[in-house]
């Protein structure tokens, strides 16, 4: 247990270098989350007979992934960055991965800002191709907590989004982060936001029957499981804890919001299917 606990210490966060380019395993892991992701929807589509082929797929994780990462960082911009403004008068830095001229990549990634990069994307891309929004989102919302379980693991390798302080006597598996015990809090949200999340939506899948279900429930999970696993994650250092309060996070307040949304529009487009109510129809 005391290797684990000083697992940082004796742990490179690069994994290797290329050419004098520095890969970071938080990287790898990032294109292990999409290439799983893709894996497991295709997998489903298979298993479930679902009328849909995989170039589709391929097609459509492409258009996302774009979405993806414009909207994390431009939503880490927005939500979290106290260089907001500046950004305003230097865009080109927005993703900008050399600092100083050492390349370090691009740092600073929101989830929320991801989400709605996601949606807006796979919007579009259901306009393009004809088909209905929410049934497009089904089909991958299973397969999103695969990813972000590795997102999370990359989170915990490249020693970022550390947790709240503790001592071994309450936390053994605690992990030093600069001489400070803290939580694996990353490892508790891959399993919150990505195992625990995928298991209930993959079991129960074909209880949920109407376009749309699967989506937003995945919505209403993930945001009350970072809500929870921010209880033992440390704040943004620029923020800090919000509403006044010594326990609150701006994450877990947008999260809660998130899934208290999610669960709203549940019951909307739960209520549209009953009464036979087309929404959100892309098709031509």
């Amino acid at each position: 247990m005391d290797y684990w606990n000083h697992i940082y210490e004796n742990f490179n966060p690069v994994a290797f270098s290329f050419f004098g380019l520095k890969v970071h395993w938080y990287g790898m892991m990032y294109v292990l989350a999409l290439l799983f992701a893709l894996y497991v929807a295709k997998w489903l589509v298979k298993k479930d007979k679902i009328d849909m082929k995989g170039a589709v797929l391929d097609d459509f994780f492409i258009w996302v992934e774009v979405g993806v990462i414009l909207g994390a960082r431009l939503g880490y911009i927005l939500f979290y960055d106290p260089n907001t403004l500046e950004y305003l008068s230097h865009p080109w830095n927005i993703f900008n991965p050399f600092v100083n001229g050492d390349f370090v990549g691009i740092r600073g990634m929101s989830y929320h800002g991801a989400l709605m990069g996601f949606m807006l994307g796979a919007y579009l891309y259901a306009r393009k191709i004809g088909v209905n929004f929410w049934f497009l989102m089904d089909r991958v919302g299973i397969a999103v907590p695969i990813g972000y379980f590795f997102g999370r693991i990359g989170n915990f390798l490249n020693q970022e989004l550390v947790g709240r302080e503790t001592t071994l006597a309450d936390t053994p598996w605690g992990i030093y982060v600069d001489g400070v015990l803290r939580h694996p809090s990353q490892l508790y949200e891959a399993f919150l936001e990505g195992i625990l999340i995928f298991v209930v939506l993959y079991l129960f899948r074909k209880k949920m029957t109407f376009t749309g279900s699967i989506a937003l429930t995945y919505g209403a999970m993930y945001g009350l499981g970072r809500f929870i696993a921010e209880f033992w994650r440390a704040p943004d250092v620029q923020i800090g804890y919000v509403l006044g309060t010594d326990w609150l996070t701006r994450g877990q307040v947008m999260s809660l919001s998130m899934a208290i949304l999610a669960v709203l529009w549940l019951l909307t487009l739960y209520i549209l299917d009953k009464k036979n109510i087309s929404y959100f129809s892309c098709e031509k």
